[in-house]
């Protein structure tokens, strides 16, 4: 196209281009949701561990 010879340092905004941006952005999002999901989890054991210790070693009255 004319179009392109005139801006060639233009991204490409096929369709094709678009889903590859789209795909690469899902997928990094998805992995973010995995990490804080596996934060999540390990600091409610990490909560979960400590209480059971202060439980444990509470003064018996």
């Amino acid at each position: 196209m004319p179009d392109e010879e005139e801006h060639p340092g233009r991204p490409d905004n096929s369709q094709e281009a678009m889903d590859k941006r789209r795909l690469a952005e899902e997928t990094r999002n998805e992995r973010k949701v995995w990490y804080f999901l596996g934060y999540f989890l390990f600091g409610i054991h990490i909560v979960a561990f400590v209480m059971i210790y202060a439980v444990t070693h509470a003064p018996n009255k």
